[in-house]
């Protein structure tokens, strides 16, 4: 097939690497990533990861602001493609893109859809408790997430997993799963399964808000959970008085203690007192300071045991 790759975060380099490797069978015209944005403290502009593989593989790269907007749908048209490849781009591909190929639009996304329909299926995912996860090929649509599914490959979730340790594994997963779906389309061989409307769960985007931890509302599991969810971005945060720490490994344990208080201070860490069961900081970093194990903050910081910990405001 002759595809046009659309992809910008590291999630979607394996695939584009997979689609280079299937060469002569797949033919990839071009790639379509987003604009170089302004990104860390010092705000330097930088190219996507799949803009950063796509020019090491010699093929053109396009960077339209919206997709949507001329002369980019034209270019589409020209270059002719058998099937769209979408994999976490971060723009909406309208319906008069995916109508212009053949085989539409082919997305890989990181659920077992129709699980986790949207942005942040794997951080909604961790936060949820799930114990397994997978990818799936679809058939785009021009709503979100809701087109047939091709083919599914499951991947258990390990109990310490964050995003930053499932995302590279999903990724590495979904990246022969597309090869293999556009085989078997050219071949005729795949047949889309309609989405099971009862089985619908959303992954809306995941806000900073959402990494705020508070224990006089949680209990000790779903805080943890919540931190894996989050970890590493947008983060977890506490403020213990009037310090405010982003939590970087926490684990729950049984106990009881009045909840929103600092119950114990230990050599392994900083154990909270959550609505239900502890929860024990083991790893943190403090505003404009480096990541340090929690015994040696509470250490440095003085912390004594009844010090409120609450959700940042």
């Amino acid at each position: 097939m002759r595809v046009l790759f659309f992809g910008t975060s590291s999630f979607a380099v394996p695939v584009l690497h997979a689609l280079h490797e299937a060469r002569p069978r797949h033919t990839v015209l071009g790639v379509v990533t987003q604009p170089d944005r302004p990104k860390g403290r010092g705000r330097q502009v930088q190219m996507s990861p799949v803009k950063e593989l796509a020019l090491a593989l010699g093929y053109p790269v396009h960077q339209p602001e919206r997709v949507r907007r001329k002369p980019f749908p034209e270019t589409v048209r020209e270059l002719a493609p058998d099937a769209l490849v979408v994999v976490s781009f971060g723009q909406i591909i309208p319906q008069s893109l995916l109508d212009l190929p053949p085989h539409g639009g082919v997305n890989v996304h990181a659920s077992l859809l129709p699980r986790w329909r949207g942005a942040a299926p794997i951080h909604h995912a961790l936060i949820a408790g799930d114990t397994e996860t997978g990818v799936a090929t679809m058939q785009m649509e021009a709503t979100l997430d809701t087109g047939p599914t091709f083919l599914v490959a499951h991947e258990p979730v390990r109990p310490d997993d964050t995003v930053g340790t499932l995302e590279p594994r999903l990724a590495v997963l979904g990246a022969p799963l597309l090869v293999e779906t556009l085989d078997r389309l050219d071949a005729g061989t795949v047949t889309p399964t309609v989405q099971d409307e009862a089985g619908v769960t959303l992954a809306p985007p995941i806000t900073r808000e959402m990494g705020f931890l508070d224990p006089r509302s949680e209990d000790a599991d779903a805080l943890a959970r919540r931190v894996r969810g989050v970890t590493p971005r947008p983060g977890a945060f506490v403020q213990i008085g009037d310090r405010l720490l982003k939590v970087l490994e926490a684990r729950p344990e049984a106990g009881d203690g009045a909840a929103g208080t600092v119950a114990q201070i230990r050599k392994d860490g900083i154990v909270v007192a959550t609505r239900s069961g502890f929860l024990l900081l083991t790893r943190v970093q403090p505003e404009n300071k480096g990541a340090m194990p929690a015994a040696d903050f509470a250490r440095g910081a003085r912390l004594e045991p009844g010090a409120w910990v609450v959700r940042p405001t």
